[in-house]
């Protein structure tokens, strides 16, 4: 049986340097912690609250993250990471500097014989017409290019105040989960009608949640900005776990 572990949200750098490099190395010592035991490892979005790659320019900071994932690449452990809507200009500096496997769509793979849908959620479902006019202008190439001729002292710091006014503004704890309006739910079900799955794997909700949708299960990763879940797929089960600050694993759901 594999070992797989699931984290998005992480949101590295809000809302200020300092207090974003608490976080860090609190994950970081969870990356530690797993990385003996770990197949495969999925950071399923929204990594960086902030990311924008210059010709020969990336964003400062996150040297002890980035180094730990090098660390996993380099066991030869598999590192899959989607991009979310906060670190959608992620091209191809994490594939080619640390050996990471990068997405911008779900993806579905095959694990210990169980199917699995895994995506960060960001514009899914029906819906939520605005979020998605939004993220289609984000990922023009025309933007991106417009963006990368701005140079990065005033660009990068005017996207992170963007970023932090937009959490600000949305509120730091996730909203309560109401099933039938959830945009995610409606996607899973309609998924679920064309192309069933057993597990269905997403973060951007910032809530961790196990939620039965028809035959199968949905796991809400949440985030590592107030929970410090994450999801472990072991034994043939799937648990979501808090990492503690004494740097314990408990787990607070299962299927």
């Amino acid at each position: 049986m594999s070992k797989i572990y699931f984290a998005s949200d992480m949101h590295l750098g809000f809302p200020t340097r300092e207090k974003s490099i608490v976080r860090e190395k609190r994950i970081v010592r969870w990356l530690d912690q797993i990385i003996d035991d770990a197949d495969e490892l999925y950071l399923v979005g929204d990594i960086f609250d902030f990311w924008f790659e210059y010709k020969h320019v990336v964003p400062r900071g996150y040297t002890r993250f980035l180094g730990k994932i090098a660390e996993f690449a380099d066991r030869g452990i598999p590192v899959h990471f989607f991009t979310g809507n906060h670190d959608v200009w992620v091209f191809d500096y994490l594939k080619s500097e640390l050996g990471v496997q990068v997405y911008r769509k779900p993806v579905t793979h095959t694990i210990d014989g169980k199917v699995f849908h895994i995506g960060h959620g960001d514009g899914l479902g029906s819906g939520d017409w605005s979020f998605k006019l939004l993220k289609r202008i984000f990922t023009s190439g025309i933007l991106q290019w417009m963006f990368a001729r701005i140079h990065p002292n005033a660009a990068v710091g005017f996207a992170h105040r963007w970023s932090r006014h937009s959490r600000y503004s949305k509120g730091i704890e996730a909203e309560a989960f109401i099933p039938e309006k959830e945009h995610l739910v409606r996607y899973l079900e309609d998924h679920q009608q064309n192309e069933p799955c057993d597990y269905y794997i997403f973060g951007h909700r910032h809530m961790p949640l196990i939620h039965r949708v028809s035959n199968a299960v949905y796991a809400n990763l949440g985030d590592w900005i107030t929970h410090f879940t994450f999801a472990e797929w072991s034994d043939n089960r799937l648990k979501i776990k808090h990492f503690s600050e004494n740097d314990e694993m408990v787990i607070v759901d299962e299927a």
